[in-house]
């Protein structure tokens, strides 16, 4: 079993006993990093009580061989797509992907995840074609943020 598997089974209760999604749980290096997500958001105080209390299942269970880092932290506006249940959340949203070289058709694109299915992901660019997307095709995917004020009405008397 992977140590971001083996992490993701002693955070799961911890995260559900705070009231938070487990996000994503990813080991690259010397790095633990675990993404918690709730609706409305999540605020300092929740991660900084749940940082606490993975640190010490951490260290209680000890999973990851050697030194590490551990971050506590909520996936951010531009949300890494990595599962089929992030795809899902994500279904409308702007999303950037980075297709394998040897998918056939472009490498990066930029569009709306339209539809999201068991094989893959429907991406419709900003010219209206769709793509249709396996996920083993997928070497990375975000959602993106689209920065910008709505319209301001003028109030009427």
């Amino acid at each position: 079993m992977a140590i971001a598997d083996r992490v993701r089974e002693l955070v799961a209760p911890l995260a559900e006993a705070v009231s938070v999604d487990l996000y994503d749980v990813e080991h690259h290096g010397g790095v633990v990093r675990v993404l918690v997500d709730a609706d409305g958001g999540i605020d300092l105080d929740v991660i900084a009580r749940l940082s606490r209390s993975i640190s010490r299942a951490l260290d209680e269970h000890d999973p990851i061989p050697g030194r590490y880092t551990l971050e506590v932290s909520s996936p951010g506006l531009e949300r890494p797509l990595r599962t089929p249940e992030h795809f899902r959340r994500a279904a409308g949203s702007t999303v950037k992907v980075k297709t394998l070289a040897s998918f056939d058709g472009p490498r990066r694109l930029t569009g709306i995840l339209e539809a999201v299915v068991d094989d893959g992901v429907d991406l419709r660019s900003t010219d209206g074609e769709v793509c249709r997307i396996a996920y083993e095709q997928l070497a990375s995917a975000r959602t993106v943020f689209e920065w910008g004020s709505r319209p301001h009405q003028a109030q009427q008397s």
